[in-house]
């Protein structure tokens, strides 16, 4: 359980509002992200960052990524949180780049920024959220309730698991703006799928259904549209019950695993394994196997 008063150490402009709901009975506590295009708040040690542009199907703004970025980067390290769940606002998850935004800008409405500075916000910006969101040790659930796009898509692809709502769609999209791809997406499908069917998806920017994207492998499951929001919650809290030492090194394990030698997995995973075995998580799991129970994990 978060407690009501819950503090994101480093967040700027006030942690959070103070105030928690009650929802059936847990704490939700607020966390003021300094924009209304980020939205986020904890429930039971789970995160939930909510993109909140409706308007523009939760299309990326700078504000919305600077934010995402504070956010995970205070997640990442706040001992009270096991999971984190990132979606959308309004029916969509992310529309990817803001493409009417850009229209504006090359038609004079925008201050120009030079390629240099472009590329360095640009790296930045990708290693901050999706980077991140690949790398923390903790668990990130990406939650489609409908269609998730460019970069939005990436996104998606940088967390640990993905479900879909029966209505969702995804494309790469970036082929019909004339783009190359960003946040990574083309490293994380790739590793999903293959690159035969990665690049396909790319070069044509089809849309893709729910149904087909669990075919392929993309998502990990596809909730009905009605129950959509609490199956996923449902899916994070038990993350979040469970044992949150073993799925940092269970993580650390898989990212590892897709670029490094055997050996050097096996070695890591011998001394993982080991250390895992030395907490008290694991002895009240072993006592409750014994036991015939469920464990209920301290992580310690």
């Amino acid at each position: 359980m978060v407690p009501p008063a819950l503090a994101l150490p480093g967040m700027s402009g006030g942690d959070h509002d103070g105030e928690a709901d009650q929802q059936g009975g847990s704490a939700v506590a607020t966390i003021d992200t300094g924009t209304e295009d980020l939205l986020a708040e904890v429930d039971d040690g789970v995160a939930v960052l909510t993109m909140n542009r409706p308007e523009r199907r939760n299309a990326l703004s700078l504000p919305m990524l600077d934010a995402m970025a504070r956010v995970l980067a205070d997640v990442e390290v706040d001992d009270d949180i096991g999971c984190v769940i990132l979606t959308g606002a309004g029916g969509a998850f992310c529309a990817g780049g803001d493409v009417k935004g850009m229209a504006a800008s090359y038609d004079g409405a925008a201050a120009p920024v030079s390629f240099d500075a472009a590329i360095h916000r640009q790296r930045l910006s990708q290693r901050a959220t999706s980077g991140k969101i690949w790398e923390m040790p903790k668990p990130v659930i990406a939650a489609l309730p409908g269609a998730a796009a460019g970069g939005g898509l990436a996104l998606a692809l940088a967390c640990d698991l993905r479900y879909a709502s029966t209505s969702a769609v995804i494309t790469t999209a970036f082929a019909k703006v004339g783009f190359a791809g960003d946040y990574c997406g083309i490293w994380f499908l790739s590793r999903l799928i293959g690159t035969a069917k990665a690049r396909e998806l790319y070069y044509f920017s089809d849309r893709v259904d729910s149904a087909e994207a669990l075919r392929l492998g993309i998502v990990n499951d596809v909730f009905p549209d009605e129950s959509f929001e609490a199956d996923v919650r449902a899916r994070a809290r038990r993350i979040a019950e469970g044992p949150r030492i073993a799925y940092r090194y269970m993580k650390e394990n898989f990212n590892r695993s897709m670029n490094g030698d055997l050996l050097e997995c096996m070695d890591m995973e011998a001394a993982h394994h080991n250390r895992t075995g030395q907490t008290e998580d694991h002895r009240e799991a072993a006592r409750a196997f014994a036991e015939k129970r469920l464990p209920t994990f301290n992580n310690r």
